[in-house]
């Protein structure tokens, strides 16, 4: 790797980053996340059975299938091939986890590879713990790559998701889907199915899934020779459907297997398992023995 792309050690934002005017979509962006992180106070007053059933089970729609099987390993990193309706179908699912349309998650996860841990990593942790687990997120015209990668941007690390009409009209209208869902959550069983299935499911998984970036990038262990700040973290995997095996990742980012070991908890590896087994997942990539011992540590 270039000694450009070493990994540098942890530092505070720079004054300038935390002064920043804020843009429009800065504030847009803000003012959900406020919103939605408030409305969860209501959580504990608004418990029944079915809010919390149908939260849990949006949990595993939005999060194992949505983020970590479409988003992430078929995506951003073509881990495997499915037949395009069910790409779709997967994709649209990732849409309702409110992280961003799939053109420009998968632009920021892409950057995130080539500069992983430097200056120009979207969300790297040489900014502090809180900047990569959020407040990327919010700062998204400081000047740095962030700025290339701000929602309805034309993208250059994206294009083959750019050329396909459906991803081009979700990235139009995405805002119009997780409220398109809110509303027919109220709808069937009124504020606590509202609270539970969009509130408080969205907001746990999103910290769920930034802590990919914030923590396993600062704690856990380091089997594989990355050069990077990469760590394999067993609880983010527990939270987040596999994805926590993140030195892993980074290893063999190609892979779609996540947890190497067989004891490394997968979830999104056994899902695509089960499709490949059936006929309708090809082409899956997972890490050669060569490639295995060539990074892995004495």
């Amino acid at each position: 790797m270039d000694a450009s792309r070493q990994p540098k050690r942890i530092v505070k934002p720079p004054m300038s980053s935390l002064k920043k005017k804020w843009t429009n979509i800065d504030k847009k962006v803000a003012f959900t996340l406020f919103s939605l992180h408030f409305l969860c106070i209501f959580g504990p007053f608004q418990i029944n059975w079915g809010a919390v059933l149908i939260s849990f089970t949006l949990y595993i729609i939005t999060g194992l299938f949505g983020i970590t099987i479409s988003y992430h390993r078929n995506l951003s990193h073509k881990s495997f091939k499915i037949p395009k309706w069910l790409e779709y179908l997967f994709a649209y699912c990732g849409v309702h986890a409110s992280q961003g349309d799939p053109i420009n998650w998968v632009s920021a996860h892409r950057y995130h590879h080539q500069y992983v841990d430097t200056e120009q990593d979207p969300h790297s942790p040489i900014q502090g713990f809180w900047f990569s687990h959020i407040t990327w997120f919010l700062y998204r015209s400081d000047g740095s790559i962030i700025d290339t990668i701000g929602w309805g941007q034309k993208l250059d690390n994206a294009c083959d998701l750019e050329k396909q009409t459906f991803y081009r009209f979700i990235r139009q209208t995405y805002i119009l889907h997780p409220i398109a869902l809110a509303l027919v959550l109220y709808s069937i069983g009124g504020f606590p199915y509202f609270i539970w299935g969009t509130c408080v499911r969205t907001v746990m998984y999103l910290h769920s899934t930034y802590m990919v970036n914030s923590i396993c990038h600062m704690w856990g262990t380091q089997p594989w020779k990355t050069n990077d700040l990469s760590r394999n973290n067993w609880l983010v995997s527990f939270l987040v459907f596999g994805e926590g095996w993140h030195n892993n990742h980074h290893a063999f980012e190609y892979s779609a297997r996540m947890g190497i070991e067989w004891w490394q908890y997968d979830p999104g590896w056994y899902v695509i398992r089960f499709l490949e087994a059936i006929g309708v997942a090809t082409h899956v990539k997972l890490p050669s023995q060569t490639h295995m011992q060539k990074l892995a540590k004495e």
